[in-house]
């Protein structure tokens, strides 16, 4: 495609704001959101955290919380496009539909397969406990229904190459229906457990995708992520950055906020002789509904 949509991924799951600079306030969130709009984002990736004194290191599912910073987004970025987290462990998701119902978002993240989420150490012991991010078909269909109901566009999360063979499948079935817009896949790549952040296997992965599909590539780590961000840009793909996937700009020093990844990011595009789309462009590329 000649133009890149951009995605910022501002905040992230469990960082601690006291140890990186991450937002978490309405204002925190607005503030860092319009640095990344202003340096061509489009697309606003929306973690909530506790509003609580000292807590907003956790997450929350509280509509009044995904409300209050939304709607700070929004004003603060006229015309930008939201994309809501919606991944929980277990089969409990009322807090991700709730938030849903609540903000009616454009977007929202819809995890589409189950994975063992794994760290290691350096001495081989588990970063944490082994966890299965569980994601199975009911839990997927519950999640679309919702989306639909809300007019939400559902971006398929992507997180082992046999996860995104599923949604191809999930295309063929039906699961995506025709008012939900274009069929997309984001591709996670850098979770330990998951798919590698690897140009070489990058290359392969969109012949596994629907035809007439959009895709992106998230991918989480340090300074090795960018070539595979050169790399997504070389190949059409669509790109997003934030300081939930990285902390580190290419040169390797830290950013500081999610402006300066996104000015990064959209260099990237620019190499790739593509522009970058405007949140009117990108929902007409997304198949959206208007904003």
């Amino acid at each position: 495609m000649d133009k890149a949509i951009l995605t910022c991924a501002l905040t992230g799951v469990l960082t601690n704001p006291k140890q990186h600079p991450v937002p978490v306030t309405p204002a925190q969130m607005a503030s860092e959101a319009r640095d990344a709009f202003n340096a061509g984002a489009s697309i606003m990736h929306i973690h909530m955290r506790s509003q609580e004194e000292g807590m907003g290191h956790m997450p929350s599912w509280d509509p009044d919380v995904a409300e209050n910073i939304v709607s700070a987004i929004r004003e603060a970025c006229p015309g930008v496009i939201i994309n809501l987290t919606t991944g929980v462990v277990g089969k409990d998701i009322s807090g991700p539909l709730a938030c849903i119902r609540r903000v009616k978002p454009e977007i929202a993240a819809c995890n589409a397969g189950s994975l063992n989420y794994l760290k290691l150490k350096e001495d081989g012991s588990w970063a944490w406990p082994p966890m299965v991010f569980d994601n199975p078909v009911a839990k997927v269909q519950q999640f679309l229904d919702v989306m639909e109901e809300a007019g939400t566009h559902p971006e398929f999360e992507c997180f082992d190459v046999g996860i995104v063979r599923s949604v191809t499948m999930y295309l063929k079935n039906g699961m995506l229906k025709p008012t939900m817009g274009r069929a997309e896949y984001n591709l996670v790549m850098g979770v330990a457990s998951g798919m590698p952040c690897d140009a070489d296997l990058l290359a392969l992965l969109p012949k596994y995708m629907a035809q007439d599909s959009v895709w992106q590539t998230t991918l989480i780590g340090r300074t090795e992520i960018w070539p595979v961000h050169q790399k997504t840009a070389d190949l059409g793909g669509m790109l997003r950055t934030g300081l939930e996937d990285t902390f580190y700009l290419p040169g390797g020093e830290r950013a500081k906020g999610n402006g300066e990844l996104i000015a990064a990011l959209a260099v990237c595009a620019h190499n790739a002789g593509r522009g970058i789309a405007s949140p009117s462009e990108a929902r007409a590329m997304l198949g959206l509904r208007a904003g």
